[in-house]
């Protein structure tokens, strides 16, 4: 789009001396940051895009429009237009759309959740939650109406919610992409339960394709954190969240 918060960056994976590109391309990631919808930029998450590139997936961050600047539903929109934007340039940069995954962690879990569980967002590029091979949402809030968080009340015009704002409510209509979820047990901030688990559990009772994973020795920011090299003893998902990817082909 044309402001300054739509663009985003990619990384693709460097090929390896005598190696065989896969037939069709590299999986693809389309990556959303969290901060509350209201901070974050694509550049901080370079680490992300690094991990992820030398796994083998080409991983496309993106930048969305933050509070105060709009408020939902805004971002969803601009979120779909960097999936849409993806699918059609994706194999430009070794990829392959019909191996193409969205993931967030915090904030951006929702935005993955959002543009995977609801159709409204991605029916607006001219796409299909089917045009996913899945998505992963890390330490995500899912269903947190009312919300407490007063710098987020106004992100979703508390006390005037609009209808259908949460993904929980778009579980029980079937067809449902390959989900990955994941949560630190220890999650002070976003509590793993309700959101976490409950979805998962709602996921797989409608059908869905379900990888749950909670990890024990980090907390809401550190569970994404864990991707950057230093941090990676702190748990494995990164590897959870690659073997994933590599396995899923879209509908």
């Amino acid at each position: 789009g044309p402001a300054v918060r739509q663009r985003l960056d990619i990384y693709r994976p460097r090929a390896a001396a005598g190696s065989t590109p896969r037939p069709g391309g590299a999986p693809v990631v389309v990556f959303f940051y969290g901060g509350s919808w209201s901070s974050g930029d694509r550049g901080m998450y370079r680490f992300v895009g690094e991990a992820l590139a030398a796994r083998g997936i080409v991983t496309v961050i993106a930048d969305y429009r933050l509070y105060p600047a709009v408020r939902y539903p805004d971002f969803l929109q601009d979120c779909a237009r960097a999936v849409a934007w993806t699918v059609q340039h994706a194999a430009q940069f070794g990829g392959n759309p019909r191996q193409l995954s969205l993931m967030g962690p915090s904030a951006g879990a929702y935005n993955a959740a959002m543009l995977a569980l609801d159709p409204r967002w991605l029916h607006a590029v001219g796409l299909h939650r089917t045009d996913l091979a899945g998505w992963i949402g890390l330490a995500g809030p899912y269903d947190f109406l009312p919300i407490t968080d007063r710098a987020v009340q106004p992100v979703f015009h508390d006390p005037d919610y609009p209808p259908d704002c949460m993904p929980i409510d778009f579980v029980g209509h079937g067809h449902l992409p390959r989900t990955f979820l994941g949560a630190a047990r220890a999650d002070s901030l976003v509590n793993p339960q309700r959101n976490t688990v409950q979805l998962a559990d709602k996921l797989r009772a409608d059908g869905a394709q379900v990888t749950l994973d909670l990890y024990t020795g980090v907390n809401h920011q550190t569970l994404i954190g864990s991707f950057a090299l230093p941090l990676r003893w702190m748990s494995p998902v990164l590897d959870d969240v690659v073997r994933f990817v590599q396995e899923g082909q879209a509908t």
